[in-house]
């Protein structure tokens, strides 16, 4: 308890999935300061059951830690004005797949969001194909559900940086579809200077709408420029692109 903060007061669901848990959460007497020094999770998950279950979860194993609870992107966005900062949101896909009509629904939801926090995907594979479809789909990272409650929210705050957690097996997986497909990595040469920002910006992994804010672009130029890229290098989706780009000499290096 810190400046008349009761982080860890239990709450009902409806509360959480309205928005009220901000009102009770935080007294009117509390500071703008104190509001903002603790992080702001949304989990949002349209199973009452799971969601409450991992809610209360977090209540018990961080209690300094404010989660709030949605049942829909949209449910988010209606009080997100009225909520203290958020820090990262946590969708959780359960075992949908990414084509699933609601996932991409609600997905598109939220990077349509402007000035959305970053989104990171909860899912219970920990397969690299599906980790490459959820970051191909816009996710700023990705989680699986495999890692627990505490390893969950320590890879949330890595996966919203745009890290990606990797088990062993994925990457022992990466290793050997690497070694199946030898290849001659293609030459920069064809970028323009702007895809060639665009291509150094995506070696670093960093997202559509940072590399826009970055290179001053409209976020849909961006994702142009990066079309074009992995058509040049050959490549399917964005994670393979910056596999290429990273045995390549820097495509901004060039210019």
């Amino acid at each position: 308890m810190k400046g008349g903060l009761g982080l860890n007061k239990v709450l009902s669901a409806e509360d959480r999935e309205r928005g009220a848990a901000v009102s009770s959460l935080y007294p009117i007497a509390t500071t703008q300061a104190a509001r903002t020094e603790h992080e702001v999770f949304v989990l949002i998950d349209s199973r009452r059951l799971e969601r409450e279950c991992f809610v209360r979860s977090i209540e018990l194993l961080n209690p300094q830690l404010i989660l709030l609870s949605y049942t829909s992107a949209r449910d988010c966005i209606e009080v997100a004005a009225s909520s203290p900062p958020i820090s990262v949101i946590l969708f959780n896909v359960g075992g949908r797949q990414f084509s699933d009509p609601e996932v991409k629904r609600e997905m598109e939801i939220l990077f349509n969001w402007k000035d959305a926090p970053p989104v990171v995907v909860l899912a219970p594979s920990d397969d690299l194909d599906y980790m490459i479809d959820a970051l191909d789909a816009g996710a700023t990272g990705y989680v699986p559900s495999s890692l627990g409650i505490d390893g969950i929210v320590e890879s949330t705050r890595l996966a919203a940086s745009g890290g990606v957690i990797l088990r062993f097996e994925s990457l022992t997986k990466l290793r050997e579809s690497r070694a199946e497909k030898p290849e001659v990595m293609p030459e920069c040469d064809g970028f323009t200077a702007r895809q060639a920002a665009v291509a150094e910006a995506l070696r670093r992994g960093k997202p559509n709408k940072m590399i826009a804010y970055e290179l001053n672009m409209c976020e849909s130029t961006v994702k142009v420029h990066v079309r074009k890229i992995m058509s040049k290098l050959k490549c399917a989706n964005r994670t393979e692109a910056a596999f290429k780009l990273n045995s390549m000499p820097s495509p901004a290096a060039k210019k």
